[in-house]
């Protein structure tokens, strides 16, 4: 029977909880949001020293990060060449190397700390879906192997093999790549952070931050933490009216749905090297196995004005399209996550006042980049220098989206048509 429920809360290992903020305190930076960013931040800062409070609103993992798709991904959305166009040549290539590097920091965490994150480092697929995603991948291949980057693409039988599908005859896999479960890892950097004497406190939401001479005040319901830095780490779950964060970006939502465990000859021709994978559609599909063999296949859409068979119907569709030879199965898991967006799918780095530092709207890549922008956070409050982040900071006002709650409800009238066209055999 299928659940509303997100797979990752099964399949992670024991989790730990930790206890809401009740009393006043002080600390050298206190952090707000406990997914990858907070707590990547936290860690590196512990490492050296610096006494770290973590404040969650939620449980660690009850945003995004606890419900991603666990693709650990390099670079952005942007093709390289793209973002020295947006950020001039120099910038643009201080990102696309940072971002490249981002993957090898996420495993090399997971691996110094022997992380239970259930990974896999054999590469992801970029798969494309037609003449023009093939264009794409050719392109990307070029830029990419330009830079020196362990790219190749993949075609006729050796994509097929890979893919797991006739329906895809050219893919790009980097091997830089990989996947994870993501509430895995992000509750596996919490147990790390906490070892190394960072305080974590969950169900502890911010209501105010405030300024009172050379410190800030951390408010919650119940407590307040002073500190002499704050991280605001909560991108697109950011609640609340006490920050404009949420100005900077419009927020996208996605699904998720995964089968029941499949065996045998038949299932094992999905993805055999256990890559992650993605095509190159309008309205994005996602592929991958996890642990136990389940397929998991992801889309960009919210559940909002859609009747409850809407998803998966576009399940049945995709599947049948991609892996007709599967035989008869159930899902057993259907979930729904959000993340920040901006039209040239690049993240923002701000400063809002002094002493207070927020990366948002990481375009779906928020495992790499979340923790890469953790460890910039505290090599910048360790060392001052600037050149530890990898973009410029921008103002609140320069980063603002006019009308964001608008472009959020248009892009989703789109994609919810563009589905509803797959389903219909309309698009392809």
């Amino acid at each position: 029977m299928l659940q509303e429920q997100c797979l990752w809360n099964v399949t992670a290992p024991k989790i730990h909880h930790y206890d809401a903020l009740t009393q006043d305190t002080q600390t050298s930076v206190c952090i707000i949001g406990g997914g990858y960013t907070g707590l990547s931040a936290a860690i590196h800062l512990a490492e050296k020293g610096v006494k770290v409070i973590v404040l969650e609103s939620q449980t660690i993992g009850g945003g995004g990060s606890g419900k991603s798709v666990g693709l650990v991904n390099a670079g952005t959305w942007a093709r390289p060449d793209d973002l020295n166009v947006a950020l001039g040549e120099t910038e643009g290539e201080r990102l696309t190397e940072a971002l490249g590097e981002a993957p090898s920091l996420v495993f090399d965490l997971i691996k110094r700390y022997g992380i239970d994150a259930q990974a896999t480092q054999t590469g992801n697929l970029h798969m494309a879906h037609n003449a023009k995603g093939e264009a794409d991948v050719d392109i990307r291949y070029e830029q990419l192997s330009r830079r020196g980057v362990n790219v190749e693409v993949l075609t006729g039988s050796r994509c097929h093999e890979y893919t797991g599908t006739t329906s895809i005859n050219k893919a790009l896999l980097d091997h830089r790549t990989g996947t994870i479960n993501p509430l895995a890892y992000v509750n596996g950097l919490a147990e790390v952070a906490a070892k190394l004497g960072v305080t974590i406190h969950e169900h502890s939401a911010v209501h105010s931050l405030e300024k009172e001479n050379s410190h800030w005040y951390v408010r919650t319901a119940d407590a307040n933490v002073k500190a002499e830095r704050v991280i605001i780490a909560t991108n697109a779950y950011t609640e609340g009216e006490w920050t404009e964060v949420t100005k900077t970006f419009y927020q996208v939502f996605y699904y998720q749905i995964a089968s029941e465990p499949l065996s045998g000859e038949l299932a094992d021709r999905i993805l055999p090297y256990r890559n992650g994978a993605w095509d190159t559609r309008l309205a994005l599909s996602s592929f991958r196995r996890d642990k136990d063999d389940r397929l998991l296949l992801g889309t960009v859409g919210g559940r909002n004005c859609k009747p409850k068979e809407f998803y998966q119907s576009w399940a049945n569709y995709v599947q049948k399209s991609y892996y007709p030879y599967l035989p008869a199965f159930n899902w057993q898991y259907e979930w729904y996550g959000k993340f920040g967006f901006t039209q040239d799918h690049i993240f923002r780095v701000l400063e809002p006042d002094e002493g207070i530092l927020t990366a948002t709207a990481y375009n779906g890549r928020g495992i790499t980049t979340g923790t890469l922008m953790g460890k910039c956070f505290a090599d910048y409050i360790l060392t001052g220098d600037r050149a530890s982040i990898p973009l410029p900071f921008k103002t609140i006002e320069e980063s603002k989206i006019p009308l964001s709650g608008m472009k959020s409800g248009f892009t989703e009238l789109g994609i919810s048509l563009y589905h509803m066209g797959q389903c219909l055999k309309i698009i392809r």
